[in-house]
């Protein structure tokens, strides 16, 4: 039969339950593995190993990034090796989650562990399908994601936020919180948007080690930015200090020629070592934003791409996650700007003068402020008495605020304000 009675007492609890025999074993654990492995489609998966996976990213990828990608295949390296405790990895959209999750079960398959991977929607459709299914009971199906030796959830929050699929995710996590079981996590959200119960166990440190991949989407070769939705600066790569002209040809005044050379300076410094803010002022098309894209530029190139936005587009981003069809909440896309490492923002005093939008503006510049968070402003001139008298007197403090005023005019080529007109 390949079963063995329990030698136990009456009254035991024991008594009258079945073990497998030994000589069944092995037979029933392949079977457990072969029917993981099919619910876990790793077939179409089997590419995505160690080997396949470049720890330092593509040709390009800044130096911090990189740092993140090496370690969090370090990480997931050892992880493979020990199955100890969980392992949470966060990141944007492309930045190598999955492909680190994948290599891990397809190392810890190849060690003969049964495995279940999945992204979280189709564990969902997985147990719905469940209930109508001829070869399982949904108990079944249930019991046997919670209790897979290693469990491996990819796109953590995509899934539909209804009342059954929030239960049922927490009755597997918090199963395998209760009984440390090995579980891998990947998720492009943080953490405070995470359902509660789910979110304190994901952060216990005892349990969980996290890892947070700051690499850019690979499936986008031409983008290094940090924050691919928000940041213009891609339509201002050409913008760097070296194609900044002095404009000396252009016949300015000496002070306006010093002016430039003062705010050049000031860039240059900034760029080298980000602290406190800088607000780059003058008239329209003196250069500001020019110099502003060459702090970003610069800093990109270091591994540590900053956010660089126009006020009136970062106010944009915000109202379009009221919509019902934003894939991100407006908690987390104004956490994503106000706690940028680096913040730059161009055209202050160009957005809509509404209650709201002062409102927003003041939360963020406020929060930055206390925080003494890098910022730099760029500013027409004209619109310096238009701006927030909250904020004026944050710009005024000369403990963080660094103020720096372009007096030449607006820029028209290489030709000298003096030249004749050709006809």
């Amino acid at each position: 039969m390949g079963y063995l009675r329990r030698d136990a007492e009456p009254g035991s609890p024991d008594f009258g339950k079945l073990d497998i025999c030994v000589c069944r074993q092995a037979q029933v654990a392949q079977t457990v593995r072969e029917r993981l492995f099919s619910l876990s489609h790793l077939d179409e998966l089997q590419g995505l190993t160690f080997e396949s996976f470049n720890p330092r990213g593509r040709k390009g990828v800044g130096e911090s990034q990189a740092n993140s990608l090496e370690w969090a295949f370090n990480r997931a390296r050892q992880y493979a090796g020990s199955l100890n405790g969980w392992l949470l990895l966060q990141g944007g959209y492309g930045c190598g989650k999955t492909h680190l999750a994948a290599a891990i079960a397809n190392s810890v398959v190849g060690m003969g562990v049964p495995t279940l991977f999945l992204t979280v929607p189709d564990l969902l459709d997985t147990l719905r399908f469940s209930y109508d299914s001829e070869d399982t009971t949904f108990e079944q199906r249930f019991d046997e994601i919670r209790n897979a030796p290693l469990l491996v959830l990819d796109d953590f929050g995509t899934q539909n936020a209804t009342a059954w699929a929030q239960e049922k995710l927490f009755q597997v996590v918090n199963y395998r919180y209760i009984n440390k079981l090995p579980l891998v996590v990947t998720t492009n959200l943080d953490l405070d948007e995470i359902e509660a119960r789910i979110r304190s166990r994901l952060a216990d440190p005892e349990l969980v080690s996290a890892v947070r991949i700051a690499a850019p989407d690979f499936r986008r070769p031409t983008d290094d930015k940090g924050h691919p939705e928000l940041s213009s600066l891609d339509l201002h790569a050409s913008r760097t200090f070296a194609t900044f002209e002095d404009r000396r040809a252009e016949g300015l005044a000496p002070d306006e020629v010093r002016s430039l050379e003062k705010a050049v300076k000031a860039a240059i410094a900034f760029a080298a070592k980000p602290r406190g803010w800088l607000v780059l002022t003058g008239p329209y098309g003196c250069g500001k934003t020019h110099l502003a894209a060459s702090i970003a530029n610069t800093l990109a190139d270091k591994g540590n791409p900053p956010l660089f936005i126009m006020v009136p587009d970062l106010l944009d981003h915000l109202r379009a996650t009221f919509s019902p069809s934003s894939n991100v909440s407006y908690d987390h896309r104004f956490d994503e700007i106000r706690t940028a490492p680096l913040l730059i923002l161009d055209d202050l005093g160009a957005q809509s003068t509404s209650p709201w939008a002062k409102e927003k503006l003041h939360q963020l510049f406020n929060y930055r402020y206390n925080a003494e968070l890098p910022t730099v402003l760029t500013v027409a001139v004209d619109m310096l008495e238009s701006i927030d008298e909250r904020l004026r007197v944050r710009l005024a403090d000369e403990r963080l605020c660094t103020f720096v005023t372009v007096t030449a005019p607006a820029f028209h080529g290489g030709r000298s304000r003096k030249a004749k007109r050709l006809t």
